[in-house]
């Protein structure tokens, strides 16, 4: 997994030699540049996708920022180190560490660390947000990083996959391999010193290697920095190729799925939504000590997407159409009734479950109202939009979310919600809207067993792959 990979840099790179192992898994299997992914197409909702199978109305983790109703207080999983503070370090920590896969992703689904082991198969995973299986794995004491971070946070056990190396907090042994704090720029290196590892005294039958840095460069740096990122994470690939006894073996005894979980655009404008809606409703604050029911709305802005929550439903249009005012934002989304709404370029588009008409994921809909809100158009009974992918389905998705907002935003390109924190990417990268530029991935399987066939990719298609790779259901 290349976080935020877009696929047009990774062809860029591949061209250029810079990403020869890439070259050679594209050469030999199937590339796939048009994945789309969910929506908001932020790193926790997409993480969660690609290890369940599902979309967040089945995984319950709507954002990277959000509202937890039932504990009455915002979630925050790192959308930048000012974030963080101001929501405070140690809970976040808390949740994105063991909150995310413990209470927070639904345990009526299974991860597919927890459908393999179920199946008796060896799994392995490094740094990755989903981790959740059926082996227990205590805290790493002699780390650093978790003697740093036992100092504010509850040190408890967690449940991953068989062999689980998650920042320098969870080892399953010792590889030799030192994550350096878990800080962007080395963790790609961590991953692939693990990943050789695993590949050398053959400890798996699935892993799952994690290589973030190219998010991290591609906010720095916007998507043209892609090229060196992209290029460091072919590097790590070919590390494990190289344990494997070279590229022949390697790719004679493993099969390979390379996939990214959205893309990049450049940011050139920001948009402040605390701003946008103080003086018109009373604002749940990260530091808010009233009691429940004191405040509004509660603000949940997540680089190109936002949500809010209204806890007075007598607000709730109001709430719409101060959204619907915000220079900036080219979509917003509601559920009215057993309908889905779409408000954007001066109209609307009303939709639900049904079957007038399909998408290319052959989801049934019945539609009415406004197409050009999503640039769509119907073309032999079926909804098609290159602006704006996958779009009914992954509105949908996102409003039926028990845990998302009542109503949700998402920016026009070249825009980006300041977080909490007051940062942005402004100049960098970023990605969470429903546009095409944010929600392309690409994907390539080589060895994958079964015939690859869908009019429309996703990123939700990567864990059923695995699935029928090892004859599982």
């Amino acid at each position: 997994m290349i976080d935020g990979a877009t696929p047009a840099m990774l062809e860029r790179a591949v061209e250029a030699g810079r990403a020869p192992t890439l070259a050679t898994l594209i050469e030999r299997g199937r590339y796939i540049p048009d994945a789309v992914s969910v929506f908001p197409s932020v790193t926790p909702v997409c993480a969660a996708a690609i290890a369940t199978g599902y979309a967040q109305d089945r995984h319950h983790i709507p954002s990277m920022n959000w509202f937890d109703r039932s504990e009455d207080r915002y979630v925050e999983y790192g959308s930048s180190f000012r974030a963080s503070l101001r929501f405070g370090l140690a809970r976040q920590l808390t949740d994105t560490i063991y909150n995310m896969n413990d209470a927070h992703l639904a345990s009526d689904i299974r991860t597919v660390f927890e459908a393999l082991d179920d199946a008796a198969l060896r799994t392995a995973g490094t740094t990755y947000l989903m981790y959740r299986g059926r082996h227990r794995h205590e805290p790493a004491r002699d780390s650093l990083l978790t003697r740093i971070a036992a100092a504010s946070l509850v040190r408890r056990p967690v449940m991953g996959p068989r062999e689980l190396f998650y920042a320098d907090i969870f080892a399953s042994r010792d590889t030799g391999c030192h994550g350096s704090l878990g800080l962007p720029g080395v963790r790609d290196r961590h991953a692939g010193c693990v990943g050789s590892y695993l590949v050398e005294y053959d400890l798996f039958d699935f892993l799952l290697l994690s290589l973030p840095d190219n998010d991290n460069h591609s906010h720095r740096y916007g998507p043209e920095g892609q090229l060196n990122s992209i290029a460091e994470a072919d590097r790590q690939l070919a590390r494990l190729l190289t344990a494997g006894g070279g590229k022949e073996r390697f790719l004679k005894e493993h099969a390979v799925i390379v996939v990214a979980d959205h893309a990049h655009t450049l940011i050139e404008n920001t948009i402040s939504l605390v701003s946008e809606f103080t003086g018109f409703f009373d604002i749940r604050r990260p530091t808010d000590l009233r009691e429940p029911g004191q405040a509004e709305v509660a603000l949940c802005p997540a680089a190109r997407a936002a949500m809010v929550y209204v806890f007075d439903e007598r607000l709730r249009d109001r709430a719409i159409d101060r959204a619907r005012t915000i220079a900036g934002v080219e979509h917003v989304i509601w559920r009215d009734g057993a309908e889905a709404v779409v408000a954007g370029n001066g109209g609307e588009l009303r939709f639900a479950p049904g079957s007038r008409v399909r998408d290319p994921r052959g989801r049934g809909w019945d539609v009415h109202g406004d197409l050009l809100v999503l640039a769509a158009r119907i073309e032999g009974g079926v909804v098609l939009s290159e602006r704006f992918p996958d779009a009914l389905g992954r509105a949908w998705d996102a409003i039926a979310c028990p845990t998302s907002g009542e109503v949700l935003l998402s920016a026009a390109e070249g825009f980006e919600f300041t977080d909490w924190g007051g940062a942005s990417h402004l100049g960098g990268g970023s990605h969470g809207s429903l546009g095409a530029g944010d929600s392309l991935a690409p994907l390539i399987c080589c060895g994958v067993q079964g015939e690859l066939t869908r009019e429309q990719w996703s990123i939700k298609d990567v864990t059923p792959l695995i699935k029928r790779h090892f004859g599982l259901r």
